[in-house]
């Protein structure tokens, strides 16, 4: 059994905001285990590691002997999540939130103790639900509460359509927790309005407010915008090993301390540890070894990370970089600097024809893994290592405009 003090930095590591903070370890002391939620709509069907982040806390909880709920939204996943829309979204039918998430339940348990954790759908509350229970439901919420939510209130201001049913989708979330009697529930920084609903419908149902425990949004590969496949800055949990580890190795030092903190299941001693290496002089490419070790061991197993550490380290020591790699730093716009331009402008070809030559030939490589498209552009503000051929190499750092 860990300490109280131990336990608290466990919960804190990595948390972006803790309501009400002063709770934490009165709700800790209680002598049986917290109820812990977390809701996941079944929108796409394969997790990244952005997704993880709130799955490590769930774990986290799990180690310290708490109930973890896994609540796969399969009634909200037919509403659509109106966080950080600037428009309505599309309602997903009910084949596509079933089939994606038959995938979720196989793939928590890469992190998760199936032993240890319980799956909810809120469907199974929900449709028994009848319409004078939604009206019932909806009067304990007033639309300028609604309002005060920025997205709605921006949407709101600019002329832009809200649709009834996404005033609905907090009050289900926060009926979940209603129904579930959930002691704490765990939430990326996106979701704390939807959270606070929770809190508020489980004081009129005379139950005790749920601690609220937000979690920041993962940045991506490229370091810059939230991990996204969308913007293909993902480390899908599903990848093939090697591909895996060369994405994490490809990551900036910065960043690699904001994975650590957000994705690692060490203890937060170990970390600061690693910290101290650095400061001492150690090289943060061998403690970013680590971390791709780690991750890949997780979602696949230790001969597979073992495997593609050689492999990385293999590729890297056949004379393919040199010791000295020239840096550069060219100037984008909005929409960041297509892969062509960059290779002229830093200096790898001695024009655009050349450099699109050498992308069909595949002869380009970004981070580590070929690249043939020659459309890709560069997201601003990112840092990337870029090659061409065998011997040619750039540190390239695409810088954004003003």
């Amino acid at each position: 059994m860990k300490s109280m003090d131990e336990a608290v930095a466990r919960i804190r590591q990595g948390a972006e905001e803790i309501i009400p903070d002063g709770e934490l370890e009165a709700r800790l002391a209680q002598d049986r285990p917290l109820r812990i939620k977390a809701g996941f709509d079944p929108t796409a069907p394969d997790l990244h590691l952005g997704h993880t982040v709130l799955i490590n806390k769930m774990r986290q909880f799990q180690e310290l002997g708490h109930e973890v709920i896994f609540l796969i939204g399969d009634f909200t996943g037919l509403i659509g999540d109106p966080s950080g829309k600037n428009a309505t979204r599309p309602a997903m039918t009910p084949e596509e939130v079933a089939d994606n998430a038959r995938t979720y339940e196989a793939q928590i348990y890469k992190i998760l103790d199936p032993d240890l954790t319980r799956i909810e759908f809120n469907s199974r509350w929900m449709s028994d639900m009848s319409a004078a229970d939604m009206i019932q439901l909806a009067s304990r919420h007033t639309v300028a509460r609604m309002l005060e939510r920025d997205d709605f209130d921006k949407r709101y201001r600019a002329g832009q359509a809200i649709a009834i049913h996404e005033f609905l989708y907090p009050l289900v979330q926060g009926y979940d927790s209603v129904a579930l009697d959930a002691d704490v529930e765990l939430g990326g920084t996106d979701q704390k309005f939807n959270l606070l609903v929770g809190r508020q419908l489980q004081e009129s149902w005379g139950q005790r407010p749920q601690l609220v425990l937000t979690m920041p949004l993962l940045e991506g590969t490229d370091g810059v915008q939230k991990m996204s496949k969308s913007l293909d800055n993902y480390v899908g949990i599903t990848e093939a090993p090697e591909e895996m580890y060369g994405k994490i190795m490809s990551i900036s030092d910065e960043l690699m301390w904001r994975w650590f903190d957000l994705l690692s299941l060490r203890p937060p001693a170990t970390l600061q540890a690693y910290r101290e290496e650095v400061a001492q002089g150690a090289n943060p490419r061998d403690i970013k070894f680590r971390l791709a070790d780690e991750l890949v061991a997780r979602f696949h197993d230790e001969a597979a990370a073992r495997k593609a550490h050689e492999a990385f380290v293999a590729r890297f020591r056949q004379g393919a970089l040199p010791e000295n790699i020239e840096e550069v730093t060219l100037e984008a716009g909005a929409d960041g600097l297509g892969l062509p331009q960059v290779l002229k402008q830093s200096g790898l070809t001695a024009s655009t024809s050349e450099a699109m030559r050498m992308i069909r030939q595949g002869a380009v490589r970004i981070d580590g893994t070929r690249v043939e498209d020659q459309g890709l552009n560069l997201a601003p503000n990112a840092e990337h290592l870029v090659q061409v051929g065998k011997r040619r190499f750039r540190r390239v750092r695409v810088s954004g405009s003003d």
